[in-house]
């Protein structure tokens, strides 16, 4: 399967590096120039295994990311307006809530002195209106009476 299938000893064989050789164009051609890749050729490699297998290959080098952008760091007076502006908006929704509180105790006060105020004219217009003609009461002419300590005399 392998060409040297005959056991070895790690130890005793050496890594061997081979270079490619490119071959040369066959016929030189005018052809628009293309970008091609660097001019160097990448090294060849043969590792010997423990197994004493020989792999023979081209080193790659392992692709890095590219480095993450850094997020920027967040001022400090950046989270103070945004905390301000939250605060300000509180406020302004709890005055609104505070006035809009006040104005419907003001129209409830409002309703219960109107209320009042019929309720009492009312009953005042029954005492008035009601009493006509002085039946079962006791009339008291006051031009006449002279008024001692409390007492009525006539």
């Amino acid at each position: 399967m392998y060409p040297e299938q005959a056991p070895h000893v790690p130890a005793q064989r050496a890594v061997e590096v081979h270079q490619p050789t490119p071959y040369p164009p066959a016929v030189p051609v005018a052809a628009p120039t293309v970008p091609v890749q660097p001019g160097t050729v990448p090294a060849v490699a043969s590792i010997v295994l423990p197994d004493g297998r020989v792999v023979t290959g081209y080193a790659i080098e392992p692709t890095r990311p590219e480095p993450v952008a850094a997020k920027p760091a967040v001022s400090r007076t950046a989270v103070n307006v945004a905390l301000g502006g939250a605060g300000f908006l509180a406020v302004c929704g709890g005055l609104v809530l505070l006035t809009s509180f006040i104005a419907a105790l003001t129209a409830f006060i409002a309703q219960l002195i109107t209320l009042a105020a019929v309720v009492f004219g009312g009953w005042i217009a029954v005492q008035i209106l009601g009493t006509r003609g002085h039946q079962g009461g006791t009339t008291v002419n006051i031009r006449k009476a002279v008024i001692k300590r409390n007492h009525f005399h006539h």
